[in-house]
C-alpha cells in the first residue's frame, strides 16, 4: 500500500523526511494558523464562520459540514465542554486516518486545539483505534508531548488565556465505536453500545456534558483551512463538496494506496492514477465508500464524479472515501457473503433487527454459496435488509442492509444463478470457459 500521494498541501508534510515531527511541521506552515489565534487575531466565531465558508463536510461517513456541527455546541454555555477525535478507523477499505496518525499527527494536533478553541472546550480526547497500537499511537503521542514541551498546548497557553488539553484514548477494536454515541460510551469506561439520540452529543455528550465528536481527516483539514482561507478550500472541490479528500483504493487496481485528490474527481480520472483495473482486466463493479454503502456497477461509476452529491444521485454515497474496486472475475455472491459476516460479527446486539437480521442475512448467504440456496432465498433477503433498515438505533443496521439491496439490485441474476446450479458461481463458468 503506497503512502499518501498527489499531495495538495492539507496534509502538509507527507513525503517530507521525519514528516511527524515538530521540526519538520513547522517548516511547513504548521501551527501558522494556532499561533495566530493565540496572538488573539481570530475569535471563535471567526473560526466558525470560516469553516463553514469552506464548506468542509465531515469525512468519516455522513458528511455532515463541519463548521455547522461546530456551531451546534453551547460554547457559552457555563461548565466543562468535551471535543472528541474519532480516530477509530475501522469501516473495511478505509486506511486513511491511521497515514494522518503516523506521518502528520501535528496536522491532527493543530486541528483539534483550533476546534476546541473554536468552540470552547478545554479538553479533547483522541480515540484511538487498539490495532494502531504499534506505529499510529506511539506516533501521535510523540507529537502530543512535542507539542506540550513547545508550549503549544496546556493552561494559559503563551498567556494567551487559552486553555486546551489533549489526550489519547486507545479503544479495543470495535466497529462500533466508529458510531459517536457508541465511543463515547467506550470512553467513559462502558460497552460500546450507541445511545439514543436526542439529546444529542452537542447537549449531552461525554459524562453527560457538551461534547462535539469529529473524524481525523475533518479535524486535520482545518489548518490549512484558517491559513488559505476558506475561499481556497472551497474551490478545490464543486459546489457542497469542497477540499480534498483521502481516498483509500484497494482491490483490483495495479496501484492501490491512499491518494490526496480534489473533490469531484472523475472516478475515470481517479482510476487512471492508480494504474487502471488490475492485469488489463474488465472493471465490473466499485464500492465507493466503504463496505457499508451501495455498490455500484462500471457503467455508472464511469460517469460520476467522487463527490457527495453525485455519488448520492448515483445511488451510492461518499461515505469514507475508501473506494474498493473489483474486476470481471469478482464472484458478487462470494463479496456479499463476506460483508454480510463483518456486520453481523460487528453487530453489538443492542437492537433486536440488527441483532437477529445480520445472522439471517450471513446464513442465507452461506446457504447460497454451500449449494443448498432456495429459490425464495432472494426475496427473503430482501425483506430481512428492508426490515433493518431504519430500525436501530445507530447506522450500522443501514450498514448491513445497503449491501444486500444493492448488490441484489444490480446482479440478482448472478445470486439466481448460483441457486441454481447449487453453489457454482457464474464467474467460475465464465472463467472456464475462457480456459
Amino acid at each position: 500500500m503506497n503512502r499518501l500521494q498527489h499531495n495538495l498541501a492539507c496534509f502538509n508534510t507527507f513525503g517530507a523526511d521525519e514528516s511527524w515531527s515538530l521540526k519538520t511541521y513547522e517548516k511547513h506552515d504548521g501551527y501558522k494558523a494556532w499561533r495566530k489565534i493565540l496572538a488573539g487575531k481570530m475569535s471563535p466565531q471567526e473560526v466558525i464562520e470560516e469553516v463553514k465558508a469552506s464548506g468542509l463536510r465531515g469525512r468519516g461517513g455522513a458528511g455532515f459540514p463541519t463548521g455547522l456541527k461546530w456551531s451546534f455546541m453551547p460554547r457559552n454555555a457555563p461548565g466543562q465542554k468535551y471535543l472528541v477525535c474519532n480516530s477509530d478507523e475501522s469501516e473495511p477499505g478505509t486506511c486513511h486516518d491511521r497515514e494522518v496518525l503516523r506521518y502528520n499527527p501535528h496536522c491532527l494536533i493543530e486541528g483539534m486545539a483550533i476546534a476546541a478553541y473554536a468552540m470552547g472546550a478545554t479538553v479533547a480526547y483522541n480515540y484511538i483505534r487498539g490495532e494502531f497500537i504499534d506505529e499510529p499511537v506511539p506516533r501521535f503521542e510523540a507529537a502530543l508531548e512535542e507539542a506540550y514541551k513547545a508550549g503549544l498546548l496546556g493552561k494559559n497557553i503563551q498567556k494567551s488565556g487559552i486553555d486546551v488539553d489533549l489526550h489519547t484514548f486507545v479503544g479495543a477494536g470495535a466497529y462500533i465505536c466508529g458510531e459517536e454515541t457508541g465511543l463515547l460510551e467506550s470512553l467513559e469506561g462502558k460497552q460500546g453500545k450507541p445511545r439514543f439520540k436526542p439529546p444529542f452529543p452537542a447537549n449531552f455528550g461525554l459524562y453527560g456534558l457538551p461534547t462535539t465528536v469529529n473524524n481525523t481527516q475533518s479535524l486535520a483539514c482545518v489548518p490549512a483551512i484558517l491559513r488559505n482561507g476558506a475561499k481556497w478550500f472551497a474551490d478545490l472541490g464543486p459546489e457542497g463538496s469542497g477540499g480534498t479528500a483521502q481516498f483509500s483504493v484497494s482491490g483490483h487496481v495495479e496501484k492501490p494506496g491512499n491518494f490526496e485528490l480534489p473533490m469531484g474527481i472523475p472516478f475515470k480520472d481517479l482510476l487512471h492514477l492508480c494504474g487502471g483495473v488490475l492485469g488489463g482486466r474488465k472493471l465490473k463493479a466499485v464500492i465507493p465508500g466503504g463496505s457499508s454503502v451501495k455498490i455500484l456497477p462500471a457503467e455508472i461509476i464511469m460517469e460520476c464524479t467522487m463527490d457527495y452529491d453525485s455519488l448520492q444521485k448515483a445511488g451510492s454515497s461518499f461515505g469514507t472515501g475508501a473506494v474498493i474496486v473489483m474486476d470481471e472475475t469478482t464472484c458478487m455472491v462470494r463479496i456479499l457473503r463476506r460483508i454480510a459476516r463483518f456486520y453481523m460479527a460487528e453487530s453489538c446486539g443492542q437492537c433486536t433487527p440488527c441483532r437477529e437480521g445480520t445472522g439471517w442475512l450471513y446464513r442465507m448467504l452461506t446457504r447460497i454459496t454451500a449449494g443448498q440456496g432456495q429459490e425464495d432465498d432472494l426475496d427473503k433477503l430482501v425483506d430481512v435488509a428492508n426490515k433493518i433498515e431504519g430500525h436501530t438505533i445507530c447506522a450500522l443496521g443501514d450498514a448491513a442492509a445497503w449491501p444486500v439491496q444493492s448488490f441484489l439490485k444490480h446482479y440478482h441474476h448472478e445470486f439466481a444463478y448460483m441457486i441454481r446450479h447449487q453453489g457454482r458461481s457464474i464467474v467460475d463458468k465464465a472463467t472456464e470457459a475462457a480456459a
